[in-house]
């Protein structure tokens, strides 16, 4: 464990966005990180707490250009951009000893072919993927502490595959045909202009949207099958639903013949009796995503209808927290040795 005094310089390119913002409120206040350099082309020289009031005295650093920002002095740089772009510099940070944590997708899938065919563009860097490591702390806390490159894991898989871990490692439920019902937030969509994120587009109202084919899909899957040891058969819809931030997936399955006299509740609650930010709830509750809101927290309940063969979870967490920024952090807390929780003891928002 590294001293409670120890500093961090920390880099973050493409500070602009919600993660980006999420990144620099938790990293801001984080005892042993001290930002370094917030990198926007656009925003060159613009104060970062002119664009974001919150960060008023408690950020005062201006927005650098990236070819002039001092990203080889850091210890860390996160990569709150684009798909593509953390890709296209790894290998410079690395070779002068910057441990890399990209929130895109650029280091999230293995196989170069998927990620080419869901992100439209070719692998720039596939020696360094292969090196990398899938950044969900509690499956791969380990391999993290000793990565260079971390691969933050998307929203939507974070709590798919929390959600799954414990029935797929003990090989209890069917997993030809998983459901995972998933609905998010708008900032899931980013701090960008679309039409479907304008107020008068989303407000008063819910759709599903990538039902033919989410980019998050190949991600979960192959996650999943990892756990698993097999393929896994997985249909899973995204919806967006009117409020800013907040995620709540429902996952079906179906539990196997020799499996129904399994306490499940009691397998969860000992899977993650370990992990800070898993809550596994009280038998018959029903998680809200306001209970987690702006905290890196992931609240998970479980449900059996007539005590049949169909087991129901429940999972909710903050998109831009355990779904992104403070999962980012956490990988962070765990490559430099530090008390997990660091930085990451927010208790949610309400009302």
């Amino acid at each position: 464990m590294a001293s409670s005094s120890a500093q961090i310089k920390v880099g973050i390119v493409g500070g602009t966005g919600y993660t980006g913002v999420e990144l620099l409120r938790l990293l801001s206040a984080h005892p042993n990180a001290r930002l370094h350099a917030i990198t926007s082309r656009k925003e060159e020289g613009m104060p970062v707490a002119d664009m974001f009031p919150n960060l008023r005295k408690h950020v005062d650093l201006a927005f650098s250009a990236p070819e002039n920002a001092a990203l080889s002095e850091c210890d860390v740089v996160f990569f709150a951009t684009p798909h593509g772009v953390a890709m296209a510099q790894a290998r410079a940070l690395i070779d002068a000893g910057v441990k890399v944590i990209d929130l895109a997708a650029d280091f999230r899938l293995q196989d170069t072919a998927v990620f080419e065919k869901w992100y439209k563009m070719p692998h720039a860097c596939p020696d360094v993927l292969k090196d990398s490591v899938y950044g969900l702390v509690e499956l791969n806390r380990e391999k993290v502490a000793g990565a260079q490159v971390i691969g933050n894991p998307g929203c939507y898989p974070t709590t798919v595959i929390l959600g799954l871990t414990p029935l797929l490692e003990k090989g209890l439920v069917n997993v030809d045909n998983i459901i995972a019902d998933c609905k998010s937030g708008v900032s899931g969509a980013g701090r960008k202009t679309e039409v479907g994120s304008l107020f008068s587009e989303a407000s008063d109202n819910f759709k599903a949207y990538g039902v033919s084919g989410h980019r998050h899909h190949p991600e979960i899957v192959e996650q999943l099958a990892k756990i698993a040891g097999q393929p896994v058969g997985l249909t899973f819809v995204p919806h967006l639903v009117p409020m800013i931030r907040g995620m709540l997936s429902t996952i079906y399955v179906k539990i196997k013949p020799e499996a129904m006299d399994t306490d499940f509740q009691a397998l969860y609650e000992q899977r993650y009796q370990h992990e800070a930010f898993v809550d596994v709830m009280p038998a018959g509750s029903l998680p809200e995503t306001r209970s987690v809101r702006a905290s890196n927290q992931l609240r998970i309940a479980l449900h059996r209808p007539g005590n049949g063969d169909t087991l129901i979870v429940v999972v909710v967490q903050d998109n831009l927290v355990k779904g992104a920024a403070g999962q980012a952090v956490q990988n962070m807390n765990v490559l430099f040795g530090l008390d997990e929780q660091t930085g990451l003891n927010q208790v949610a928002i309400l009302p």
